[in-house]
């Protein structure tokens, strides 16, 4: 159905400015499976980032400092301006979270079913992430606090994730009733200008033609608001994660 779909082409749709988006996939995923909408990205008008995260299976706290901040570094280095965020799942979790502590460098936030006001999830997702918590504690050890890949944690994935999302960043929460991996109601902001529903699966999010659409209209309407406010000059400046 993407492929068929116009939007895949930019066909009637915002193009973009040039600016960075930086993608970052969803709970034990690898950056790949977001190589349509990266490409998609492109055709459109942006410069598009995989994460740069082999696969999503690691402590977030981690993720963000040896991965992500490089990635976001490289973006504001190329287009000289802040850059976009999409992050599918937990993947937009972990966007959010960059999104508080570096709010001078995210120009937007959008999530695709990420569960960033409490997760609730299949049973088989449960888990799947006490594993890989186990996993996190073994390999690293002291590296990392006691209660990590837990909401209990005090690290500054946690922290940040807490606080109100910065009103210089806009952000849009895009989910589906038919999710069926984490619930729906845990994927929203209740502001109704920033949520959006869809029809379609958890996965399928990341290839549904009607999220496209929503991304380029997001994308294209953060532009033209923070260029109308824009200052002449350079940069503007123990319970389980799953419950």
């Amino acid at each position: 159905m993407l492929h068929a779909a116009p939007v895949y082409y930019g066909l009637g749709t915002p193009h973009g400015d040039g600016s960075a988006v930086v993608l970052i996939p969803g709970f034990l995923c690898p950056d790949h499976y977001l190589l349509p909408l990266r490409t998609w990205l492109r055709r459109i008008g942006y410069e598009s980032f995989f994460s740069g995260m082999r696969i999503n299976a690691e402590c977030p706290n981690l993720l963000i400092e040896r991965c992500l901040n490089e990635t976001i570094e490289r973006a504001l280095a190329k287009t000289g301006r802040r850059i976009h965020l999409i992050g599918h799942s937990l993947g937009g979790v972990i966007a959010r979270s960059i999104a508080g502590q570096r709010p001078q460098d995210i120009a937007s936030v959008t999530t695709l079913g990420a569960p960033f006001r409490g997760t609730v999830a299949h049973s088989s997702i449960l888990r799947a992430a006490e594993m890989v918590r186990a996993r996190i504690l073994k390999q690293h050890g002291a590296g990392v606090l006691p209660a990590c890949y837990t909401g209990h944690c005090t690290c500054d994935f946690v922290d940040s994730l807490q606080r109100r999302m910065p009103p210089s960043v806009v952000e849009t929460a895009i989910y589906t009733c038919d999710d069926g991996v984490v619930d729906w109601q845990c994927c929203k902001t209740d502001n109704a200008e920033a949520d959006f529903k869809v029809s379609g699966t958890h996965i399928g999010l990341a290839f549904n033609p009607s999220v496209y659409t929503i991304i380029a209209n997001r994308l294209a309407q953060t532009y033209c608001a923070q260029s109308k406010r824009r200052p002449r000059g350079g940069r503007v400046g123990s319970q389980p994660l799953f419950s």
